[in-house]
Formats: C-alpha cells, sequence, structure tokens
C-alpha cells in the first residue's frame, strides 16, 4: 500500500468500512466523511500483516460542516439515529462548524480544513462513499499514513507533548509496533 488510490481499493474490499460509509452516507450530510482511527487503524492494522476488524475501533467519527446548523444537539441526534441503523457501533459525530471555538482557533472553512488541523499526519485523513465510490480526504497526503510514520500536523507542532501523551494513552506502540514517532 502506497498511494491515496490503494487506500480508496483497500477500503473498497471492507465490507464492513462499506456499510458504515454507505449508512453515513444515507444521511445526506452536507461535507461529509469518517474520519481519523476509521481509515488510520485499519490501514496500519493492514501493514501489521492483520486482519482490520472495525469492532476494534475505540470510536466512529463522523464529520460534516453544516454552518446553518452547527448546534450540538444536532450531533446527538445524528448519533441517535446511526445508532439505531447500525447499533453497537461507537458512533461520535461533530460538526465541525462549530469544532474551532472548543479548539480555540478561527473558524474552519470546511471538513478538509478542520481535518487539517487533527494532530498527526496519519489521523489527519477521512473517507466516505460517493457515487458508488470511496473518496479520500487528506490534506496531508498519505505517505506518513503508510509509512507508519507519527507525526504532528502543522497546527499541533506547538503541541508535540501532547501527540506523545496520545500515543502513549491509546497504546499505539503496542499495537503496531512498526510505528515510529517523529519531531514527537
Amino acid at each position: 500500500m502506497q498511494s491515496a488510490g490503494d487506500i480508496r481499493a483497500f477500503i473498497a474490499r471492507q465490507p464492513d468500512m462499506i456499510r458504515l460509509l454507505q449508512i453515513v452516507d444515507a444521511l445526506g450530510l452536507p461535507d461529509c466523511w469518517i474520519g481519523a482511527g476509521f481509515v488510520r487503524d485499519p490501514i496500519w492494522d493492514a501493514l501489521h500483516d492483520r486482519m482490520p476488524d472495525c469492532r476494534l475501533l475505540n470510536d466512529v467519527d463522523v464529520v460534516f460542516s453544516d454552518r446553518a446548523d452547527a448546534g450540538a444537539a444536532r450531533d446527538r441526534t445524528v448519533e441517535a439515529i446511526l445508532a439505531g441503523r447500525a447499533p453497537g457501533v461507537p458512533w461520535s459525530v461533530k460538526n465541525q462548524s462549530r469544532m474551532h471555538v472548543r479548539n480555540g482557533v478561527p473558524p474552519y472553512i470546511d471538513t478538509a480544513d478542520a481535518c487539517a488541523r487533527w494532530p498527526e499526519t496519519a489521523t489527519a485523513v477521512a473517507a466516505r462513499w460517493s457515487n458508488g465510490n470511496v473518496e479520500l480526504l487528506a490534506p496531508h497526503g498519505v505517505e506518513d499514513l503508510v509509512r507508519l510514520i507519527v507525526r504532528p500536523t502543522p497546527a499541533f507542532m506547538g503541541r508535540r507533548d501532547e501527540i506523545a501523551r496520545r500515543v502513549a494513552t491509546k497504546n499505539w506502540r503496542a499495537r503496531w509496533p512498526k510505528l515510529r514517532l517523529i519531531d514527537v
């Protein structure tokens, strides 16, 4: 696995991932993706010669951008709908149009802008189902993801201690021993 095309093809071969992408797509949320560990973890599992398993995900991060209705109540409503359509999945829904407030930064332009400011380059990836195909959002590219590199995004370069804490708390090095930490 070396490119965004390889990742799209990989996801397209994962029935559980496709099912979740299709469930989210059916909601019709604007600029909507499933990101972070949903993409990263199965890729890292495959690169460690393990079968990807969506049941191992801590959460399934659904992100979208809609300034017209950016309230947290909408996120909870969408989570409830998703829980009804796919029970047992740890859904986490966040409208990126309000997340800048929590993060203390200027408003995000769209979901891609928000994703670019996630902690690690390998985490700043998302996928969606669109017109029968997998689309990939990777504002920092996929090189770090496929090379098993954990590196802060530019937004987190001054917050490296947070990245180190995330890696330790989430026990990434035990699960994926081939990971390399750079600038952490």
